[in-house]
């Protein structure tokens, strides 16, 4: 066959594609089509064509136990795996993790991260630290709703009545037989030159904290801390008795919450 032969042949097929009623392509499916440059592969089975998600994917947060029960209970099925981690306070569930016959993506996850609530927060921020006078008074003044023992009500006159003594000289403390901390003090206002007086605080005193968004509460016991300064100043604090210790008895009912809630073992640790 001649080149002229062999390119009028070519012409032929390529005016007889053309001409070719075009074929509707079923959307799902993969496509081998005759072009006039030999064949071309359609892919109709993507996402973008089909409108489905090949697969279940990405990762939801939630803030509470309750959010948490109901994401799982809709996406869940028996080879789900829970893990707890208590460093970063997280529950993590793999909702499509592997099965024991076969390998599955582990892409879809549901996790509780746990948030601290602003009161927490803040009693653990001031812990330790010895402040001013009208400092530490107004501090107990905006947690009145936290303080369970004594009332709100006793510690907001000690705090008024930390607050009326902010112009003396501190001269001494003394521990009374009741387990309160007694301070004696001497008047600098002109006035009251040489006017003495005292201030009577607990030793100890109960906090109530909401460790997490959404979690149950918890009784601290805290214990006064204070210093006399040589100039005739006085700093007052608290130091909370054991707090990590509440915040890892907080997280562990979190997740006995969930145990309770779920078939699958929670397990300690974070998935890969």
């Amino acid at each position: 066959m001649t080149n002229d032969t062999t390119d009028n042949a070519r012409t032929l097929i390529t005016f007889a594609q053309q001409a070719a009623a075009p074929v509707a392509l079923e959307v799902g499916k993969y496509h081998v089509v005759r072009t006039a440059d030999g064949f071309r592969t359609v892919d109709l089975t993507t996402p973008e064509h089909t409108g489905v998600p090949e697969r279940k994917a990405g990762t939801t947060t939630v803030r509470d136990t309750t959010s948490f029960a109901s994401y799982f209970a809709k996406h869940a099925d028996p080879d789900t795996e829970v893990y707890a981690d208590a460093e970063r306070l997280t529950v993590t569930a793999v909702l499509d993790a592997h099965t024991p016959a076969a390998a599955r993506w582990s892409g879809h996850r549901l996790v509780l991260h746990l948030r601290k609530t602003d009161a927490w927060s803040q009693w653990m921020r001031q812990d330790g630290q010895l402040m001013q006078q009208e400092q530490f008074a107004e501090f107990l003044e905006d947690h009145l709703p936290e303080l369970l023992k004594p009332s709100a009500a006793d510690m907001l006159e000690i705090a008024q009545s930390i607050q009326g003594a902010t112009k003396v000289d501190w001269q001494s403390s003394s521990r009374l037989a009741t387990g309160q901390r007694q301070f004696q003090f001497v008047e600098t206002v002109t006035a009251k030159a040489g006017q003495k007086g005292q201030l009577t605080i607990p030793e100890t005193f109960t906090v109530g904290l909401v460790p997490f968004e959404g979690s149950a509460g918890y009784e601290l016991t805290a214990r006064f801390r204070y210093r006399l300064g040589r100039d005739g100043g006085l700093t007052l604090g608290y130091k909370l008795e054991r707090p990590d210790d509440v915040l890892r008895t907080a997280f562990a009912d979190v997740v006995d919450t969930i145990d309770g809630d779920i078939e699958q073992p929670v397990m300690n640790g974070t998935p890969a």
